[in-house]
């Protein structure tokens, strides 16, 4: 039995898609991250740093990333690394500055690197970090 040439590359076609496919899932790529509310952001802050519990938290209004005080006022930020969140605890390196309603803020980290947050109370998260160094 003689397949046509049409079909032949047709299945090749659809051989190469569903390995690429396949691939793509092991690798566990995907769509950027996201926070949905602040459970998710609970999770991914204890998931970044061990036992860290947030007792406020200042999420992106898109779910990019949070920053988050505990009750030790240590402040974690969270932005994507991938497909999940990488955290850091911010020390007297993190440097932050207000842009509108968003917030930039750079740990001081060069491997890490900055992140841009829109968050509702922009001017409390700047004061709050910025005496993080004092």
């Amino acid at each position: 039995m003689e397949l046509p040439p049409a079909l032949i590359q047709f299945l090749g076609s659809l051989a190469a898609i569903l390995a690429l496919a396949g691939l793509a899932r092991w690798l566990k790529l995907g769509p950027a991250p996201r926070l949905a509310d602040e459970a998710a952001a609970r999770q991914a802050a204890d998931e970044a740093v061990s036992g860290f519990v947030p007792v406020a938290i200042g999420l992106d209004r898109d779910g990019h990333g949070a920053v988050m005080r505990d009750a030790a006022g240590r402040y974690l930020l969270l932005r994507p690394h991938g497909v999940h969140f990488a955290g850091r605890l911010l020390s007297r390196e993190t440097r932050v500055r207000r842009d509108g309603d968003a917030l930039e803020i750079d740990p001081g980290e060069r491997r890490y690197g900055k992140a841009r947050l829109v968050l509702d109370d922009v001017s409390a998260w700047a004061a709050a970090i910025e005496a993080v160094g004092s």
